[in-house]
């Protein structure tokens, strides 16, 4: 498995010494993007990158960096899993997720896993380096824009792994018999699920429903 690797030379910690960060996601030059703004700065050093879940587990494991900087959508194992690994292997690690999408349920899901941020990829660039410098300190740091879908959906009821799955079931275009059949339910039980799932949601019909998971984040479109 390739991947890149900047080892630096093992020192004594030092709380002067820059914050070392390792940057993970699938799309080269937004890592490049990131690592030029990261370079520019006085108290920061890119130690590595990488470009799948896999291939961070390995990078933190071998480069025990200050910050992670985490995509949230990758091939294989995605960002949330990636942070639940690195988590075990220190649970102490400082991860901050990036995302392209501002939906409150993947959030919730990243903060539970273990991870100290949750940003916006198209945050501004003092944005991204404050927060990387606030999970470095021990504080949280969440995009203005998910804090605000964070707070609005707070007393929400929560979807079931079932429902999430009918939702994915119905966003790939499967009719109520076929969700039932392959559930092993019956279809009574998916029109009880879907009504439940509807007043969750605060929707009236499934092409809503998807539209609304979507952008909350409890399915990928």
């Amino acid at each position: 498995m390739a991947f890149a690797l900047v080892v630096v030379g093992m020192t004594v910690p030092d709380p002067a010494a820059p914050i070392r960060v390792l940057i993970v996601d699938d799309h080269p030059i937004v890592r490049e993007g990131i690592a030029a703004l990261i370079e520019r700065q006085a108290d920061m050093v890119t130690v590595g990158e990488a470009s799948s879940g896999e291939e961070a587990i390995a990078c933190y494991a071998a480069l025990l960096p200050d910050v992670t900087l985490m995509d949230v959508q990758m091939p294989g194992t995605d960002g949330i899993a990636a942070v639940e690994a690195i988590r075990r292997i220190a649970t102490n690690a400082a991860i901050l997720m990036l995302t392209t999408y501002p939906g409150d349920a993947q959030a919730v899901r990243a903060i539970q896993a273990g991870a100290a941020g949750y940003l916006l990829k198209n945050s501004i660039r003092k944005e991204l380096l404050d927060a990387i410098r606030s999970v470095h300190a021990g504080r949280r740091a969440v995009s203005p824009d998910i804090a605000h879908a964070l707070a609005v959906h707070a007393l929400d009821e929560r979807l079931s792994e079932r429902e999430v799955a009918i939702l994915r079931l119905i966003a790939d275009g499967h009719a109520n018999k076929q969700i039932a059949w392959r559930l092993g339910v019956s279809t009574d039980t998916i029109k009880a699920n879907l009504k439940q799932l509807f007043a969750k949601l605060g929707v009236d019909d499934r092409t809503h429903a998807v539209t609304v998971a979507a952008r909350r984040g409890f399915i990928e479109r």
